[in-house]
Protein backbone atom coordinates (compact mmCIF):
# COMPACT_ATOMS: atom_id res chain seq x y z
CA UNK A 1 0.00 0.00 0.00
CA UNK A 2 1.37 3.40 -0.99
CA UNK A 3 2.09 5.83 1.84
CA UNK A 4 0.23 9.14 1.77
CA UNK A 5 1.53 12.44 3.06
CA UNK A 6 -0.15 13.57 6.27
CA UNK A 7 -1.40 17.20 5.97
CA UNK A 8 0.42 19.60 8.27
CA UNK A 9 -2.00 21.44 10.59
CA UNK A 10 -2.25 25.20 9.98
CA UNK A 11 -2.96 27.77 12.72
CA UNK A 12 -6.04 29.92 12.21
CA UNK A 13 -8.33 32.39 13.97
CA UNK A 14 -11.93 31.16 14.22
CA UNK A 15 -14.69 33.77 14.45
CA UNK A 16 -18.37 34.25 13.67
CA UNK A 17 -19.16 34.72 9.96
CA UNK A 18 -20.29 38.35 10.53
CA UNK A 19 -16.81 39.27 11.82
CA UNK A 20 -14.84 37.32 9.20
CA UNK A 21 -14.36 40.20 6.73
CA UNK A 22 -13.31 42.68 9.44
CA UNK A 23 -10.88 40.18 10.94
CA UNK A 24 -9.46 39.38 7.50
CA UNK A 25 -8.77 43.08 6.84
CA UNK A 26 -6.99 43.42 10.17
CA UNK A 27 -4.86 40.33 9.54
CA UNK A 28 -4.00 41.63 6.07
CA UNK A 29 -3.07 45.03 7.51
CA UNK A 30 -0.73 43.37 10.03
CA UNK A 31 0.56 40.94 7.34
CA UNK A 32 -0.49 37.94 9.44
CA UNK A 33 -2.89 36.25 6.99
CA UNK A 34 -1.60 33.06 5.35
CA UNK A 35 -2.71 33.42 1.74
CA UNK A 36 -1.70 29.88 0.85
CA UNK A 37 -4.89 28.44 2.36
CA UNK A 38 -8.61 29.09 2.06
CA UNK A 39 -10.92 30.36 4.77
CA UNK A 40 -12.69 27.27 6.14
CA UNK A 41 -15.98 26.62 7.89
CA UNK A 42 -15.63 25.03 11.30
CA UNK A 43 -18.04 22.88 13.31
CA UNK A 44 -20.59 25.16 14.94
CA UNK A 45 -20.68 27.61 12.05
CA UNK A 46 -17.50 29.60 12.74
CA UNK A 47 -15.10 30.66 9.97
CA UNK A 48 -11.37 29.97 10.37
CA UNK A 49 -8.85 32.38 8.81
CA UNK A 50 -5.38 30.83 8.35
CA UNK A 51 -2.51 32.82 9.90
CA UNK A 52 1.25 32.61 9.46
CA UNK A 53 2.71 30.24 12.04
CA UNK A 54 5.99 32.16 12.20
CA UNK A 55 4.09 35.28 13.33
CA UNK A 56 1.97 33.71 16.07
CA UNK A 57 3.92 35.66 18.71
CA UNK A 58 2.56 38.89 17.16
CA UNK A 59 -1.05 37.72 17.27
CA UNK A 60 -3.59 39.58 19.40
CA UNK A 61 -7.06 38.28 20.19
CA UNK A 62 -9.52 41.23 20.21
CA UNK A 63 -12.52 40.90 22.53
CA UNK A 64 -14.87 43.02 20.39
CA UNK A 65 -14.29 40.62 17.49
CA UNK A 66 -14.63 37.31 19.38
CA UNK A 67 -12.19 34.77 18.04
CA UNK A 68 -9.97 31.92 19.17
CA UNK A 69 -6.81 30.27 17.96
CA UNK A 70 -7.45 26.86 16.34
CA UNK A 71 -5.50 24.43 14.18
CA UNK A 72 -6.93 23.35 10.82
CA UNK A 73 -6.08 19.67 10.48
CA UNK A 74 -6.81 19.43 6.75
CA UNK A 75 -6.10 22.87 5.25
CA UNK A 76 -7.36 23.53 1.73
CA UNK A 77 -4.94 25.39 -0.57
CA UNK A 78 -6.23 28.73 -1.77
CA UNK A 79 -7.02 29.33 -5.42
CA UNK A 80 -4.09 31.74 -5.51
CA UNK A 81 -1.81 28.91 -4.47
CA UNK A 82 -3.26 26.65 -7.17
CA UNK A 83 -3.10 29.12 -10.04
CA UNK A 84 -1.27 32.22 -11.12
CA UNK A 85 -1.54 35.08 -8.66
CA UNK A 86 -2.38 38.65 -9.74
CA UNK A 87 1.21 39.63 -8.93
CA UNK A 88 2.52 36.89 -11.21
CA UNK A 89 0.06 37.87 -13.95
CA UNK A 90 1.16 41.51 -13.59
CA UNK A 91 4.81 40.57 -14.03
CA UNK A 92 4.07 38.44 -17.07
CA UNK A 93 2.07 41.24 -18.74
CA UNK A 94 4.82 43.79 -18.06
CA UNK A 95 7.50 41.40 -19.27
CA UNK A 96 5.61 41.00 -22.55
CA UNK A 97 5.10 44.77 -22.78
CA UNK A 98 8.80 45.58 -22.35
CA UNK A 99 10.24 42.63 -24.25
CA UNK A 100 14.03 42.72 -24.30
CA UNK A 101 14.07 45.79 -22.02
CA UNK A 102 12.88 43.65 -19.13
CA UNK A 103 15.43 43.20 -16.34
CA UNK A 104 15.72 41.97 -12.76
CA UNK A 105 15.99 45.59 -11.62
CA UNK A 106 12.63 46.40 -13.21
CA UNK A 107 11.10 43.28 -11.70
CA UNK A 108 12.05 44.55 -8.25
CA UNK A 109 10.23 47.79 -9.13
CA UNK A 110 6.92 45.97 -9.67
CA UNK A 111 4.69 45.89 -6.55
CA UNK A 112 4.08 42.65 -4.65
CA UNK A 113 1.05 44.00 -2.77
CA UNK A 114 -1.50 46.82 -3.02
CA UNK A 115 -4.73 48.08 -1.51
CA UNK A 116 -7.98 47.38 -3.32
CA UNK A 117 -11.09 49.53 -3.04
CA UNK A 118 -13.51 47.71 -5.31
CA UNK A 119 -12.58 48.93 -8.82
CA UNK A 120 -9.68 51.13 -7.62
CA UNK A 121 -6.24 49.73 -6.80
CA UNK A 122 -3.89 51.84 -4.67
CA UNK A 123 -0.23 51.08 -5.36
CA UNK A 124 2.63 51.57 -2.90
CA UNK A 125 4.85 54.63 -3.16
CA UNK A 126 7.96 52.58 -4.04
CA UNK A 127 6.45 50.99 -7.17
CA UNK A 128 7.25 51.89 -10.78
CA UNK A 129 9.94 54.43 -9.93
CA UNK A 130 12.40 53.63 -12.75
CA UNK A 131 12.56 56.14 -15.60
CA UNK A 132 11.65 53.50 -18.20
CA UNK A 133 8.10 53.28 -16.87
CA UNK A 134 7.42 56.97 -17.60
CA UNK A 135 8.31 56.42 -21.25
CA UNK A 136 5.46 53.92 -21.61
CA UNK A 137 2.83 56.56 -20.82
CA UNK A 138 -0.85 55.60 -20.34
CA UNK A 139 -0.34 52.10 -21.77
CA UNK A 140 1.55 51.16 -18.61
CA UNK A 141 -1.36 51.98 -16.30
CA UNK A 142 -3.87 50.34 -18.63
CA UNK A 143 -1.75 47.17 -18.57
CA UNK A 144 -1.44 47.25 -14.77
CA UNK A 145 -5.17 47.83 -14.30
CA UNK A 146 -6.05 44.99 -16.66
CA UNK A 147 -3.71 42.56 -14.90
CA UNK A 148 -5.11 43.49 -11.48
CA UNK A 149 -8.75 43.54 -12.56
CA UNK A 150 -9.17 47.26 -11.81
CA UNK A 151 -10.77 50.20 -13.60
CA UNK A 152 -8.85 52.90 -11.71
CA UNK A 153 -5.29 53.17 -10.39
CA UNK A 154 -3.63 55.46 -7.87
CA UNK A 155 -0.22 55.53 -6.21
CA UNK A 156 0.38 56.62 -2.65
CA UNK A 157 3.17 58.92 -1.52
CA UNK A 158 4.34 60.07 1.89
CA UNK A 159 1.84 61.61 4.27
CA UNK A 160 2.03 65.40 4.05
CA UNK A 161 3.37 67.23 7.17
CA UNK A 162 0.38 69.58 7.21
CA UNK A 163 -1.07 68.62 10.59
CA UNK A 164 -3.99 66.87 8.89
CA UNK A 165 -2.24 63.63 7.82
CA UNK A 166 -3.23 64.38 4.22
CA UNK A 167 -2.10 61.66 1.83
CA UNK A 168 0.03 62.45 -1.18
CA UNK A 169 -1.73 60.18 -3.67
CA UNK A 170 -1.60 60.49 -7.44
CA UNK A 171 -4.48 59.27 -9.59
CA UNK A 172 -2.90 57.33 -12.47
CA UNK A 173 -5.97 56.03 -14.27
CA UNK A 174 -9.61 57.08 -13.92
CA UNK A 175 -11.61 60.26 -13.42
CA UNK A 176 -11.76 60.51 -9.62
CA UNK A 177 -10.57 58.83 -6.44
CA UNK A 178 -13.89 58.43 -4.60
CA UNK A 179 -14.36 54.93 -3.16
CA UNK A 180 -16.65 53.22 -0.68
CA UNK A 181 -15.55 50.93 2.14
CA UNK A 182 -17.83 48.87 4.40
CA UNK A 183 -16.88 48.05 8.00
CA UNK A 184 -19.27 46.25 10.35
CA UNK A 185 -22.24 47.23 8.19
CA UNK A 186 -21.23 50.92 8.09
CA UNK A 187 -20.56 52.57 4.72
CA UNK A 188 -17.62 54.96 4.53
CA UNK A 189 -16.96 56.98 1.38
CA UNK A 190 -13.86 59.09 0.77
CA UNK A 191 -11.47 60.27 -1.93
CA UNK A 192 -8.25 58.23 -1.66
CA UNK A 193 -6.31 61.13 -3.16
CA UNK A 194 -7.46 63.45 -0.36
CA UNK A 195 -8.17 61.31 2.71
CA UNK A 196 -6.63 58.36 4.53
CA UNK A 197 -8.46 55.24 5.64
CA UNK A 198 -6.84 53.02 8.24
CA UNK A 199 -8.31 49.51 8.73
CA UNK A 200 -5.86 48.95 11.59
CA UNK A 201 -8.21 50.39 14.22
CA UNK A 202 -11.11 48.07 13.37
CA UNK A 203 -11.15 46.54 16.87
CA UNK A 204 -11.68 49.98 18.44
CA UNK A 205 -14.46 50.78 15.96
CA UNK A 206 -16.14 47.49 16.90
CA UNK A 207 -15.74 48.27 20.61
CA UNK A 208 -17.23 51.75 20.14
CA UNK A 209 -20.16 50.19 18.28
CA UNK A 210 -20.92 48.01 21.32
CA UNK A 211 -20.91 50.82 23.91
CA UNK A 212 -24.25 51.64 25.62
CA UNK A 213 -24.83 55.16 24.29
CA UNK A 214 -28.60 55.22 23.89
CA UNK A 215 -29.94 58.72 24.57
CA UNK A 216 -26.46 60.22 24.88
CA UNK A 217 -24.90 63.24 23.18
CA UNK A 218 -21.44 62.60 21.76
CA UNK A 219 -18.72 65.08 20.87
CA UNK A 220 -16.08 63.63 18.54
CA UNK A 221 -13.20 66.10 18.59
CA UNK A 222 -11.21 64.47 15.77
CA UNK A 223 -13.89 63.03 13.52
CA UNK A 224 -11.95 62.59 10.28
CA UNK A 225 -14.15 60.82 7.74
CA UNK A 226 -16.26 59.40 10.57
CA UNK A 227 -14.14 56.48 11.85
CA UNK A 228 -15.82 56.64 15.27
CA UNK A 229 -18.67 59.12 14.74
CA UNK A 230 -20.51 56.65 12.51
CA UNK A 231 -20.24 53.59 14.83
CA UNK A 232 -21.54 55.73 17.71
CA UNK A 233 -24.55 56.80 15.66
CA UNK A 234 -25.29 53.64 13.66
CA UNK A 235 -24.65 50.87 16.21
CA UNK A 236 -24.17 52.44 19.67
CA UNK A 237 -27.43 54.42 19.25
CA UNK A 238 -26.11 57.80 20.39
CA UNK A 239 -28.96 60.30 20.25
CA UNK A 240 -26.85 63.05 18.68
CA UNK A 241 -23.25 63.69 17.70
CA UNK A 242 -21.15 66.81 17.27
CA UNK A 243 -18.35 65.91 14.85
CA UNK A 244 -15.34 68.26 14.76
CA UNK A 245 -12.88 68.21 11.87
CA UNK A 246 -10.61 70.83 10.30
CA UNK A 247 -9.67 69.02 7.06
CA UNK A 248 -12.15 70.17 4.41
CA UNK A 249 -11.70 66.97 2.36
CA UNK A 250 -12.48 64.81 5.40
CA UNK A 251 -15.50 66.99 6.18
CA UNK A 252 -16.88 66.39 2.70
CA UNK A 253 -16.34 62.63 3.07
CA UNK A 254 -17.97 62.66 6.52
CA UNK A 255 -21.04 64.51 5.26
CA UNK A 256 -21.44 62.02 2.38
CA UNK A 257 -21.04 59.04 4.73
CA UNK A 258 -23.62 60.41 7.17
CA UNK A 259 -26.12 60.53 4.29
CA UNK A 260 -25.14 57.05 3.05
CA UNK A 261 -25.92 55.64 6.50
CA UNK A 262 -29.11 57.69 7.02
CA UNK A 263 -27.91 59.45 10.18
CA UNK A 264 -27.31 62.97 8.83
CA UNK A 265 -30.19 64.38 10.95
CA UNK A 266 -28.49 63.22 14.15
CA UNK A 267 -25.13 64.85 13.55
CA UNK A 268 -23.82 68.41 13.42
CA UNK A 269 -20.46 68.77 11.66
CA UNK A 270 -18.21 71.53 13.02
CA UNK A 271 -15.64 72.43 10.36
CA UNK A 272 -12.58 74.10 11.85
CA UNK A 273 -10.08 73.99 14.70
CA UNK A 274 -11.76 72.30 17.67
CA UNK A 275 -9.79 74.52 20.06
CA UNK A 276 -12.08 77.34 18.87
CA UNK A 277 -15.23 75.26 19.43
CA UNK A 278 -18.00 77.27 21.07
CA UNK A 279 -19.90 74.27 22.44
CA UNK A 280 -20.21 74.09 26.23
CA UNK A 281 -21.96 71.78 28.68
CA UNK A 282 -23.51 69.42 26.08
CA UNK A 283 -21.72 66.06 26.07
CA UNK A 284 -22.34 62.79 27.88
CA UNK A 285 -19.36 61.30 26.06
CA UNK A 286 -16.31 62.74 24.27
CA UNK A 287 -14.12 60.88 21.81
CA UNK A 288 -10.50 62.07 21.46
CA UNK A 289 -9.24 59.82 18.67
CA UNK A 290 -5.97 61.52 17.79
CA UNK A 291 -2.51 59.92 17.95
CA UNK A 292 0.26 60.20 18.93
CA UNK A 293 -1.49 62.44 21.47
CA UNK A 294 -4.86 64.12 21.92
CA UNK A 295 -3.61 66.25 24.82
CA UNK A 296 -4.31 69.56 23.09
CA UNK A 297 -7.98 68.57 23.04
CA UNK A 298 -8.27 67.79 26.75
CA UNK A 299 -9.33 71.33 27.82
CA UNK A 300 -11.94 71.33 25.02
CA UNK A 301 -13.23 67.93 26.17
CA UNK A 302 -13.60 69.24 29.72
CA UNK A 303 -15.54 72.30 28.51
CA UNK A 304 -18.05 70.30 26.44
CA UNK A 305 -18.79 67.73 29.19
CA UNK A 306 -22.07 68.33 31.00
CA UNK A 307 -21.10 70.29 34.09
CA UNK A 308 -23.96 68.95 36.18
CA UNK A 309 -23.49 65.22 35.55
CA UNK A 310 -20.16 64.82 33.78
CA UNK A 311 -19.58 61.92 31.45
CA UNK A 312 -16.97 59.66 29.86
CA UNK A 313 -13.86 60.59 27.89
CA UNK A 314 -12.25 58.14 25.44
CA UNK A 315 -8.65 59.35 25.27
CA UNK A 316 -6.30 57.99 22.57
CA UNK A 317 -2.54 58.12 23.07
CA UNK A 318 0.64 56.38 21.95
CA UNK A 319 2.47 55.04 25.02
CA UNK A 320 6.04 53.79 24.94
CA UNK A 321 6.51 50.39 26.57
CA UNK A 322 9.71 48.78 27.76
CA UNK A 323 10.55 45.47 26.03
CA UNK A 324 9.11 42.43 27.77
CA UNK A 325 9.66 38.72 27.34
CA UNK A 326 6.14 37.75 28.39
CA UNK A 327 3.66 37.60 25.45
CA UNK A 328 0.52 39.68 25.71
CA UNK A 329 -2.36 37.34 24.97
CA UNK A 330 -5.15 39.87 24.49
CA UNK A 331 -5.55 43.61 24.13
CA UNK A 332 -8.64 43.64 26.33
CA UNK A 333 -7.45 45.26 29.51
CA UNK A 334 -9.60 46.23 32.45
CA UNK A 335 -7.91 48.73 34.75
CA UNK A 336 -10.62 50.00 37.02
CA UNK A 337 -9.42 52.56 39.47
CA UNK A 338 -11.08 55.48 41.19
CA UNK A 339 -9.69 58.94 41.77
CA UNK A 340 -8.57 59.89 45.30
CA UNK A 341 -12.14 60.82 46.24
CA UNK A 342 -12.72 57.06 46.24
CA UNK A 343 -16.41 57.03 45.30
CA UNK A 344 -18.36 56.59 42.11
CA UNK A 345 -21.11 58.86 40.83
CA UNK A 346 -23.64 57.17 43.13
CA UNK A 347 -21.51 57.76 46.19
CA UNK A 348 -20.54 54.08 46.44
CA UNK A 349 -16.97 53.29 47.42
CA UNK A 350 -14.66 51.83 44.76
CA UNK A 351 -12.48 48.79 45.38
CA UNK A 352 -9.94 48.95 42.55
CA UNK A 353 -7.89 45.93 43.57
CA UNK A 354 -10.97 43.75 43.87
CA UNK A 355 -12.04 44.84 40.42
CA UNK A 356 -8.60 44.15 39.02
CA UNK A 357 -8.78 40.56 40.22
CA UNK A 358 -11.81 40.10 37.96
CA UNK A 359 -9.82 40.88 34.81
CA UNK A 360 -10.06 38.54 31.89
CA UNK A 361 -7.68 35.64 32.34
CA UNK A 362 -4.47 36.29 30.41
CA UNK A 363 -4.98 40.05 30.26
CA UNK A 364 -2.24 42.16 31.78
CA UNK A 365 -1.76 45.84 32.42
CA UNK A 366 1.74 46.96 31.63
CA UNK A 367 3.13 49.34 34.27
CA UNK A 368 3.77 52.12 31.75
CA UNK A 369 0.14 51.96 30.61
CA UNK A 370 -1.20 52.18 34.15
CA UNK A 371 1.11 55.09 35.02
CA UNK A 372 0.01 56.97 31.90
CA UNK A 373 -3.68 56.34 32.70
CA UNK A 374 -3.29 57.55 36.28
CA UNK A 375 -1.36 60.66 35.24
CA UNK A 376 -3.98 61.44 32.59
CA UNK A 377 -6.82 60.98 35.10
CA UNK A 378 -5.09 63.38 37.53
CA UNK A 379 -4.54 65.97 34.78
CA UNK A 380 -8.16 65.82 33.63
CA UNK A 381 -9.35 66.06 37.22
CA UNK A 382 -7.31 69.23 37.66
CA UNK A 383 -8.61 70.77 34.44
CA UNK A 384 -12.22 70.11 35.44
CA UNK A 385 -11.73 71.52 38.94
CA UNK A 386 -10.11 74.66 37.54
CA UNK A 387 -12.84 75.09 34.93
CA UNK A 388 -15.81 74.67 37.27
CA UNK A 389 -14.38 75.91 40.57
CA UNK A 390 -15.30 72.71 42.41
CA UNK A 391 -13.74 69.27 42.93
CA UNK A 392 -14.33 66.52 40.39
CA UNK A 393 -13.36 62.89 40.55
CA UNK A 394 -12.21 60.61 37.75
CA UNK A 395 -12.41 56.84 37.48
CA UNK A 396 -10.35 54.69 35.13
CA UNK A 397 -12.94 52.37 33.62
CA UNK A 398 -10.86 50.60 31.01
CA UNK A 399 -7.60 50.65 29.06
CA UNK A 400 -7.82 49.32 25.52
CA UNK A 401 -4.71 48.43 23.54
CA UNK A 402 -5.65 49.03 19.91
CA UNK A 403 -2.42 48.01 18.20
CA UNK A 404 1.34 48.21 18.28
CA UNK A 405 2.03 51.43 16.43
CA UNK A 406 5.82 51.06 16.34
CA UNK A 407 8.43 48.96 18.18
CA UNK A 408 7.57 49.23 21.89
CA UNK A 409 4.92 51.91 21.21
CA UNK A 410 1.26 50.99 21.74
CA UNK A 411 -1.83 52.88 20.67
CA UNK A 412 -4.02 52.92 23.80
CA UNK A 413 -7.49 54.22 24.58
CA UNK A 414 -8.36 55.24 28.13
CA UNK A 415 -12.05 55.21 29.10
CA UNK A 416 -12.19 57.82 31.85
CA UNK A 417 -15.35 58.57 33.81
CA UNK A 418 -15.51 62.16 35.05
CA UNK A 419 -18.12 63.27 37.63
CA UNK A 420 -18.60 66.41 39.72
CA UNK A 421 -18.26 65.79 43.43
CA UNK A 422 -21.69 65.82 45.00
CA UNK A 423 -22.12 68.21 47.94
CA UNK A 424 -22.12 66.45 51.31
Amino acid sequence: MEARDTPIPVPALATEPRFAQCLREQLEEEQLLDRHYQLQKMPGGCVALPVLEEKLSQLWLPQEMPCELVWIQNPVPSRAARRQTPAQKLRDELRRLLGESWSEELERDVPHAWQRHKDLVLLSEDSFKAAVWEKLGPVLWETVASALGAQRLARRGRVLPDGMRSPRVTLLLGQDGWVEHVDNGIRYTFDVTKCMFSPGNITEKLRVASLPCSGEVLVDLYAGIGYFTLPYLVHAAAAFAHACEWNSHAVEALRRSLVLNGVQDRCCVHHGDNRQLELRDVADRVNLGLIPSSEEGWPVACRVLKKGTGGILHIHHNVETLPTTAPLQTPVLLAEQASPEGKDCNGEAWHPMEDREKETQGARIRPEWQRWAEATAARIRGLLAELHGQPWHTSILHIEAVKSYAPHVHHLVLDLECRPTLPT
